[in-house]
């Protein structure tokens, strides 16, 4: 409606009154154009025309007066201001921080709610999210395969290098260092990640990064980037540190694979070995320890049999001194009843000639020992019994025909 106000201000057919000219062109009437302004102005204040000034002929509305035009204005601004006010509303939820700034300043920190600051450009505020978590990926992106080799590669500290790709995430602990204290607190993130990562790996072999260190070289990443970022007062905490891969460079990936399986085949072997010793070596120190103990035992065998003799060689040399033949006759004897108990074939003297005769008394004492005699005469040496096998009837055949073929002679 202003806006029309104006272009009717504009328009310059304004003082073309076909009943005063005769349709002349000229400058616009000033109270023509007051007239008009006041018109318009009614209509946007709601105001109609009538009662006591009656109506002017040209059905025109009729003019405001100074006092009435301020009013309207007093209203307008009035509800400007209100609307203003109404800006300074906000609302804060629960996993949220607000922040009011004061002419730029930071001023306060807003809890969850309903909240009202001055408005702009008095005051503002930021809204920050505490509870929400932030990833970062070092080395890659979105996938493993997507690598970033400048953020990747990094020497060990025997002089290797080595692929990490590795990914993090953090909290905000306090908003007001987060936006305050560092222009761009996300990159200062990466930085430490990069910073942490590369001392760490700096200070481990490759092995350990590789395989069993993982979870090692993890934990201190962590604990290393928490205290740079503590350092630089960005009020974030870190909450994880996950090793995505270890792994060489592709270039060197193939000779890498073969120096891993040679030392995989190395420990094999090397286990195999220990295997084999801690089989070999317990049962030669125990064969060793058994032969050891056996030797002791027939040493001690032998001296014990030794100083028995000894003993009775002395007792028999007493007796023989008081009886030289008695002794002599019973050490014969008893030599010669020692010389046939262990011996399995006697010697007879047979009456025909004095031919000697084998008989395979062993058998027979074998089986009269199953078979008792019913008498008390010796049996087997003139009539042994049955034989115990066809062999031992052809040798007693044998032996028999051999005795007559002798005394035949």
């Amino acid at each position: 409606m202003i806006t029309g106000i104006l272009m009717s201000l504009n328009d310059h057919g304004w003082g073309n009154d076909p009943g005063r000219g005769g349709g002349r062109n000229g400058p616009p009437d000033l109270d023509e154009l007051w007239r008009d302004f006041n018109r318009r102005l009614s209509g946007i204040l709601g105001k109609k025309g009538g009662g006591a000034g009656g109506d002017d002929g040209g059905g025109r509305m009729p003019n405001l007066t100074p006092g009435q035009f301020g009013g309207g204005i007093g209203l307008l601004i009035a509800l400007i201001v209100v609307v203003w006010l109404a800006s300074g509303f906000y609302i804060v939820d629960a996993s949220q921080r607000g922040l009011v700034l004061t002419l730029g300043k930071y001023s306060e920190t807003t809890e969850p709610g309903l909240r009202w600051r001055l408005p702009w450009p008095i005051q503002t505020h930021e809204i920050v999210n505490l509870t929400g978590v932030r990833t970062i990926e070092i080395g890659y992106r979105g996938s493993e395969k997507n690598k970033v080799l400048k953020e990747a590669l990094m020497l060990t500290d025997d002089e290797n290098i080595v692929s990490v790709q590795f990914a993090v995430q953090y909290l905000l602990k306090d908003p007001k260092e987060y936006l305050f204290n560092n222009r761009h607190p996300d990159d200062a993130v990466t930085q430490a990640a990069e910073t942490a990562i590369r001392e760490v790996v700096g200070k481990s072999k490759m092995d350990f990064v590789l395989y069993e260190g993982r979870d090692v070289i993890a934990a201190n990443t962590q604990k290393t980037m928490q205290e740079i970022l503590d350092r630089y007062g960005t009020g974030i905490q870190i909450r994880a540190v996950t090793m995505q891969s270890t792994q060489p460079p592709e270039q060197v990936q193939a000779a890498f694979d073969d120096a891993v399986k040679a030392g995989q085949d190395r420990e094999r072997q090397k286990n195999e070995g220990e295997a084999y010793a801690n089989d070999v070596i317990p049962r030669a120190r125990g064969t060793a320890s058994r032969l050891l103990q056996e030797a002791e035992g027939y040493r001690a065998r032998l001296v014990a049999t030794a100083e028995g003799e000894a003993a009775r060689f002395s007792k028999l040399y007493g007796e023989y001194a008081k009886a030289p033949e008695v002794t002599r006759q019973r050490l014969y004897l008893e030599t010669m009843q020692q010389i046939f108990t262990n011996t399995s074939k006697v010697m007879i003297d047979a009456k025909s000639g004095g031919n000697l005769l084998y008989l395979p008394l062993d058998k027979l004492m074998h089986q009269a020992a199953a078979n008792p005699p019913a008498s008390t005469e010796t049996p087997a040496v003139e009539r042994p019994s049955a034989p115990a096998s066809a062999q031992e009837n052809r040798d007693v055949r044998t032996r028999g025909q051999l005795t007559r073929e002798r005394g035949e002679r």
